[in-house]
């Protein structure tokens, strides 16, 4: 006691360490960042790499009556009323690239958001993102996956496979598996090996496929591609092709709606379509009708002799 007296330890603040439970969630830069460095290794006890040291007043704790942390440092904060998210985003490969569209309608639940987001993302200059599930969870890690992405073609002079993107994600993904993040994400890319689509979601799964659709109105565009999808189509068959299951979905899906973004990606390249108000697309579908009611009526209308 003399000699704290005599060095002053009282006076000076006690630092105390911080550990949570979601240690695996706060190191993303030093875990999954590709390159020379490698992760440096926790002890048995489960501390976080990321340490974060705070002072407390010497009579902090005497006035308090409790530890500076409590033992429970997760507060789950409960909503007043459930929402519901919804949207449709699809990807295919077809002989002139990989078309990716989605509509442009943030819900929650019955009300309309925003009308006018942007579900598809560019990553870099051959690789876009359509992204469903909650807005602020996707924004968050595309944001992300673009600063990793940037990171190692920094540091290895070449940028990162449309697989091995995929597989950062789902390991960055994975610790969040069981919590309240909702992030499902499609790749639409090409690389050396050619045209990718891989859908991963955020419990670390990863899906690979020539056709992914997903979202609440995903059932009625799979029914549009299904039927119209096929690998010597145009471009310009392409483009129609994925408008017109946007357009099936939005008609049929409360939560899908107004416009519709469109992204080409080739081997030079993405290239973005002007943004379309699905309403025209309703418009000529309804012409398209008539034509057909008025041929049919043509066809079976009993023929006069003359």
């Amino acid at each position: 006691m003399a000699l704290e007296d005599i060095c002053s330890f009282k006076d000076t603040p006690v630092y105390h360490k911080w550990s949570s439970s979601l240690e695996d969630t706060f190191h993303m830069t030093d875990y999954y960042s590709f390159g020379s460095r490698r992760l440096k290794n926790c002890k048995t006890t489960g501390e976080v790499p990321l340490q974060l040291f705070l002072p407390t007043l010497p009579n902090s704790a005497s006035i308090n009556h409790r530890p500076p942390f409590p033992a429970k440092h997760s507060v789950t904060v409960r909503r007043p009323f459930p929402l519901s998210h919804g949207t449709t985003t699809l990807g295919f490969i077809f002989q002139g690239g990989v078309i990716a569209a989605a509509d442009t309608r943030a819900s929650a639940g019955g009300l309309v958001a925003c009308p006018a987001v942007h579900k598809v993302t560019p990553i870099h200059s051959h690789l876009v993102v359509t992204s469903s599930g909650s807005g602020a969870d996707c924004m968050l890690w595309e944001r992300i996956l673009t600063r990793e992405i940037r990171l190692y073609q920094l540091r290895h002079k070449r940028r990162l496979s449309i697989r091995g993107t995929a597989k950062l994600l789902s390991f960055m993904l994975h610790p969040f598996k069981g919590t309240d993040v909702c992030v499902a994400l499609t790749l639409c890319g090409w690389d050396k090996s050619g045209p990718q689509v891989i859908y991963v979601c955020s419990d670390g799964a990863r899906l690979q496929g020539d056709v992914i659709s997903v979202g609440s109105g995903s059932p009625y565009a799979y029914g549009v591609l299904d039927i119209g999808l096929r690998g010597s189509l145009s471009k310009d068959e392409a483009i129609s092709l994925a408008r017109e299951a946007v357009f099936r979905a939005t008609h049929r899906d409360a939560y899908s709606g107004n416009s519709v973004d469109l992204f080409h990606i080739t081997a030079h390249g993405w290239k973005q379509r002007e943004r379309e108000d699905l309403k025209e697309e309703y418009y000529r579908d309804m012409e398209r009708r008539a034509k057909i009611v008025e041929e049919r009526k043509r066809l079976t209308e009993p023929k006069v002799p003359t």
